[in-house]
């Protein structure tokens, strides 16, 4: 066996462990171990539309499931998790989304100081390069590109306009002063390529002599002496090794490994660790708890008018003149993101700040992420910040085998409100003159389905997450916390978590942007307790 000392070890290589790296190595003085347990890279990764490609490709994606419950219908949902360096932020579909300065005051406000809007703006600045909005908000100079999709034409015009028509206005940066509005989509993509942590923050580390990035490990526990953690034990290829932080490990591992990783090691419930015979170092509640995500219906609409969607524009040959574009230009459908133009808007009058997210995909998909014979949209629209919760526990203790995951999706009344909010203001929008150039039909759900109950149960049967899990090694000083204000693990010596799962309650929108800005906060807080 192995073994080795640094002075601190990353575990994940995601999008907060490759922001930990780069900026713990960046002064020279700190030796780092990031360990990855993924491949380094996939060629799809590269190309925006290849998080298609990669959405259940077992050689860049974990492939998790959630366990059936009673809000999907008893089916079971993808979980797709990054397994590449740059964790998820190599898969997603690259939208950029802060969420709201609320979210964030509301962690401040549950006992986590230091974690307000005011507090984290600076740490979005900072990991962000964006041209364009206010330099009160925005940053110029920081690693992760951030652009406007480039998209234009009759599609976009017809849904801002429709919009509009509907009380909802143009908003130009949803990320600056103000989330509500509509808005074309901004994106970690660059002259049509993917802007991962791996690219932005790993590639201009690698030549740094006191970093060390392993592909290939996976990490099956951490080294406890009684409460203090000394290191992590890993394998490359079956070969066990161990590692020695000679002053701290961050378990960046995700919403779904960070909390696996723990109870692997002995700590968290007591009767779920004893239950798989794992020795009790650490009785700790809340860890695997306090699962949140955005689960969401894909609706859709068939498009009569011919040549606008992608469905009719890369039919055939014409996805060669596609892959010609984009080679030249880096635009069409191979550098699009998820969804173009999104809208953020609240559910009723009165309310302080929108409760609601919508996304638009200018074309159909079929068996997976195939274009539709058909020429369409798909909508997909959620609860910003859902209020049921679920959980990720080990099902063995074998460290490479995938842990339950529960969501308890549609289990507080609340989400089965603001989802059927959500799912009329939808239709309101495409069902406004506006949009009746593009002669659509709703297709799915379809018109015939117009009550509560109804709608419900083909949410519940049809809809799946947006890809979104947070919050289970959750942030806070209750007793469901599992690290506190500065990411410590509460009852443990010299051991952070640093990614999502730390997150009290999620942001208003996607997830991969807050997760980096917490790499960066986590970076700063670890260098000041180092000084």
């Amino acid at each position: 066996m192995e073994s080795q000392t640094y002075d601190y070890i990353i575990v994940g290589a995601g999008s907060a462990g490759a922001v930990l790296a780069n900026r713990l190595t960046a002064s020279g003085k700190y030796s780092v171990l990031l360990l990855e347990a993924g491949r380094p890279s996939h060629p799809w990764s590269r190309v925006p539309i290849g998080f298609a490609r990669l959405i259940d490709n077992p050689k860049a994606n974990w492939l998790y499931e959630s366990e059936p419950e009673e809000g999907s219908a008893q089916r079971t949902i993808p979980v797709p998790r990054g397994k590449l360096l740059g964790g998820s932020s190599s898969i997603n579909g690259m939208v950029f989304v802060r969420g709201q300065a609320q979210d964030f005051d509301t962690w401040a406000q549950l006992g986590n100081r230091g974690w307000s809007y005011r507090d984290v703006l600076p740490h979005f600045r900072a990991m962000e390069n964006y041209d364009e909005g206010e330099d009160e908000f925005r940053g110029r100079d920081g690693p992760l590109r951030v652009t406007d999709t480039s998209e234009g034409g009759p599609i976009y015009d017809a849904l801002i306009a429709a919009a509009a028509e509907r009380g909802i206005a143009h908003n130009s940066d949803y990320n600056g002063a103000v989330q509500e509005g509509i808005g074309m989509t901004q994106v970690t993509i660059n002259k049509g390529r993917r802007m991962s942590t791996a690219y932005c923050y790993l590639d201009p580390a690698r030549d740094c002599a006191n970093l060390r990035i392993q592909t290939g490990a996976l990490t099956e526990a951490l080294i406890l002496d009684g409460t203090k953690c000394l290191g992590v034990r890993y394998t490359i290829d079956g070969v066990a090794q161990e590692a020695h932080a000679g002053r701290e490990v961050i378990v960046s591992a995700g919403a779904v490994n960070s909390p696996q990783l723990l109870e692997l090691s002995g700590i968290g419930q007591p009767e779920i660790l004893k239950r798989h015979g794992i020795e009790v170092h650490h009785a700790l509640a809340g860890v695997g708890e306090n699962l949140r995500d955005h689960y969401a219906p894909r609706m859709m609409w068939k498009v009569y008018a011919p040549g606008l969607t992608y469905n009719d524009k890369a039919r055939g040959v014409k996805m060669v003149w596609q892959a010609l574009r984009y080679a030249t230009t880096g635009k069409g459908l191979l550098g699009l993101p998820a969804s173009p133009v999104r809208a953020y808007v609240r559910s009723r009058e009165g309310l302080d700040s929108p409760d609601i997210g919508i996304s638009w995909i200018p074309f159909l998909v079929q068996d997976g992420y195939k274009l539709h014979n058909d020429s369409g949209m798909t909508v997909i629209t959620h609860p910003l910040r859902s209020e049921s919760s679920g959980s990720i526990h080990i099902g063995t203790d074998k460290p490479d085998a995938p842990p339950a995951i529960r969501f308890n999706f549609l289990s507080a009344e609340y989400d089965c409100q603001i989802t059927l909010a959500a799912m009329e203001i939808v239709r309101g929008i495409m069902g406004a003159s506006a949009m009746a150039g593009l002669k659509a039909e709703e297709i799915a759900p379809g018109p015939a389905l117009q009550g509560d109950d109804e709608l419900l149960d083909w949410v519940k049967a049809t809809a799946e997450t947006v890809y979104h899990p947070v919050g289970t090694c959750k942030m806070g000083n209750d007793d469901r916390a599992v690290v506190d204000e500065n990411l410590r693990v509460h009852g443990i010596q010299n051991l952070r978590v640093a990614d999502a799962s730390i997150m009290p309650t999620l942001t208003s929108g996607n997830t991969n942007a807050p997760s980096i800005m917490i790499g960066e906060k986590a970076a700063a807080m670890v260098l000041e307790s180092a000084a």
